[in-house]
């Protein structure tokens, strides 16, 4: 196999695409940290809920209150400026991953494809020796500089960010996408008030367009990024895909994190320019970074265990039956980017059976606006929140076993709502898993119209 396919994992690059790496997603992270906490989302959304959904095996992580959650939120800001600077890197890193997988962990309908791919850097840069040039470390301990790592510290954040963009792309390979240009062919319309561009966005071919360049980018990109010939172009796009898609829709952090970490694919020597302009010094020392044997022998099987992972949990989709938007089983974790325009409602009844008695649920008594808006269209959502109910009828008012049924209608991708859920099913009886949720009604539509199999 060629060395362009096959590149040598332990020749020396030089540091300087990870030094940009650290210090661009750390300063990102504190920004974007400092800005939750001040524009009162540490209230809303870890204060004002009385009931947290959770992720599966993670209904241990609790809330933290009011200033428990500032702290944590302190803690996030105060590592990633740790990780910016090269500031007791480890230590920051560390920190940082654990406060902000923490931070995400604590209510599920918070979950962003951006704040797992956050949770997924942090973790990496733990490993990677990105403080050893250019940070307060070094400044600290200069015996500590280098000017060269070994390759595979590079491409592990080339491999992450190619899994995204490849896996966000192959997700638009259904006939919802390509074929009804859904969700755009909705959304669109709706930025119809844009100067100049605005009437364009009312034309049905447009939203067509934009979907099947939107698949085409992600991918390929990462591999225009990888070919020294495409990638000046290559990035130009990087930025242009992603400030439109920042001006067109809500979608927080994740224009500028791809933008940022997209330049991973730039060689070392465009980055030292870059970075010295801000003062990096291009003087070489000659030292190369060197990982130690029982450092190597925990390494290299557990990033291949974690990369893996990676490219499997994506497609664990196909081990369930029917569509993974309407199911949504295997639908997080997966890089389903934009391809969803989901809208429910959910009516919950408990009965008791003693007495015969039937009680219609208020669900704004028990949940936000937002969380009621996202468990009304997630199956595992409408489990945990019927077991609450159950729990909460039990302790409030001495029903013994009540049960809880739900009656939920869903509209997917502009068509018509359909029930979600076998309103018959006692959820407060059913326990969640991994195995196929029979309790969930079958796709109403035909299934090439949504299939992504």
């Amino acid at each position: 196999m060629s060395r362009s396919l096959l590149p040598n994992l332990t020749q020396p690059k030089g540091i300087a695409p990870l030094v940009t790496f650290r210090i661009l997603f750390g300063g990102l992270m504190m920004v974007g940290a400092l800005r939750f906490m001040s524009s009162g989302w540490v209230e809303r959304l870890y204060v004002e809920p009385d009931f947290f959904f959770k992720f599966y095996g993670f209904e241990w992580v609790q809330p933290l209150g009011l200033w428990g959650s500032y702290a944590l939120y302190g803690i996030i800001a105060l590592s990633a400026a740790g990780i910016m600077l090269g500031w007791r890197y480890r230590l920051s890193a560390v920190a940082f991953f654990l406060s902000f997988s923490y931070s995400e962990l604590i209510d599920a309908t918070n979950y962003l494809n951006h704040y797992y791919l956050v949770c997924l850097l942090g973790l990496l840069l733990i490993v990677l020796p990105a403080h050893r040039r250019f940070s307060l470390d070094v400044r600290r301990r200069p015996e500590w500089r280098v000017d060269t790592v070994p390759a595979w510290c590079i491409y592990v954040l080339m491999l992450q960010v190619g899994i995204v963009y490849f896996y966000a792309g192959f997700a638009k390979l259904n006939t919802d996408w390509l074929l009804r240009a859904m969700p755009l062919a909705v959304w669109l319309p709706t930025k119809a008030d844009w100067p100049l561009l605005g009437p364009l966005f009312t034309q049905s071919w447009v939203a067509y367009a934009f979907s099947w360049f939107g698949a085409f980018y992600d991918l390929t990109i990462p591999f225009f990024l990888r070919w020294k010939w495409s990638r000046p172009l290559a990035y130009v796009a990087v930025i242009v895909f992603h400030v439109l898609t920042k001006l067109l829709f809500n979608i927080g952090l994740f224009p500028f994190i791809m933008i940022f970490n997209t330049l991973i694919f730039f060689p070392a020597a465009v980055h030292e320019r870059w970075l010295g302009k801000i003062g990096y010094s291009t003087d070489q020392t000659g030292r190369h970074y060197t990982f130690g044997p029982r450092q190597l022998s925990f390494l290299r099987p557990a990033l291949l265990a974690y990369f893996a992972l990676q490219l499997l949990l994506p497609l664990r989709y196909t081990l369930y039956p029917g569509p993974v938007l309407w199911t949504e089983e295997g639908y997080r974790f997966a890089w389903r980017v934009m391809l969803v325009e989901k809208v429910g409602q959910a009516t919950f009844t408990v009965h008791d059976p003693e007495s015969g008695r039937t009680a219609e649920v208020d669900n704004s008594a028990f949940l936000t606006a937002y969380q009621e808006k996202q468990m009304a269209i997630q199956p595992d959502f409408i489990l945990q929140y019927a077991h609450h109910l159950a729990a909460v009828y039990q302790e409030r008012y001495g029903i013994q076993r009540p049960q809880v049924t739900v009656d939920c209608h869903v509209a997917l991708n502009g068509r018509s709502s359909q029930r979600l859920i076998d309103p018959t099913v006692d959820l407060a009886s059913i326990e969640d898993g991994f195995a196929p949720k029979t309790w969930i009604l079958p796709f109403a539509g035909t299934q090439t119209q949504i299939s992504e199999r």
